[in-house]
């Protein structure tokens, strides 16, 4: 395990409590439930509030403002990685942890350049969150596995914008339900989508698919 502590982010001023509140982001309540417990178990650590999807998620930052969102990659409505470009857009000084059942590199190097400060997969022991919260909360970030360095990859070439919507069209949506999903005009997706093509030597949204599943991103 390897942790990078070497970026600090301060807390908003004025912010000082005993306990380190936190956002939990995850659309199964069972899921959340059993974050919670984990977290709240040694008094240190409260959740003040709770949220199933990334508008939610994005609402519940500006209204509690915690010290810590933990947060799956995984959303019904959208990515991650898009709640995690909203939230720090709108709130600069906002921790976020990521915690997803997907372990690929080029996922942890997105998440990070977004801006999140930690990354965690869902084989890490129980306590490694626990941990990672309390550093987040800090100022410090955690990653369970430092992203390797990939000099000639397709998808690196790929903006953030650019990396979400490939995700997308990897799974099967259409110009226009991304559109609609990410509150932009269908020009602007038919324009990444034609970049997301020529970056990754793509002909077809079937190569699309098979690149994504080939490095982890989404299950075949």
């Amino acid at each position: 395990m390897n942790r990078s502590t070497e970026r600090r982010r301060p807390a908003p001023k004025g912010k000082l409590k005993e306990r380190i509140s936190i956002l939990l982001v995850d659309d199964h309540p069972v899921v959340r439930h059993g974050y919670r417990l984990l977290l709240e178990h040694n008094g240190a650590m409260k959740v003040i509030a709770e949220a199933g999807d990334a508008q939610a998620a994005y609402e519940a930052t500006v209204r509690c403002r915690p010290d810590v969102i933990v947060m799956d990659i995984s959303l019904p409505d959208c990515s991650g990685l898009d709640a995690i470009h909203r939230i720090l857009s709108r709130e600069p000084s906002s921790r976020i942890l990521v915690f997803s059942i997907h372990e690929s590199p080029l996922l942890k190097t997105r998440a990070r350049e977004l801006g999140a400060m930690g990354y965690l997969t869902k084989r890490s022991m129980p306590r490694q969150m626990v941990e990672a919260v309390r550093l987040i909360a800090e100022g410090r970030c955690y990653y369970d596995l430092e992203p390797p360095e990939v000099e000639d990859e397709p998808l690196n070439r790929l903006s953030n914008r650019e990396f979400e919507i490939f995700l997308l069209l990897a799974k099967g949506m259409s110009v226009n339900q991304i559109a609609e999903l990410l509150h932009i005009s269908k020009k602007t997706v038919g324009v990444h989508h034609t970049r997301i093509m020529h970056k990754t030597g793509a002909d077809s949204p079937a190569y699309l698919a098979r690149l994504a599943i080939r490095h982890g991103l989404i299950q075949p």
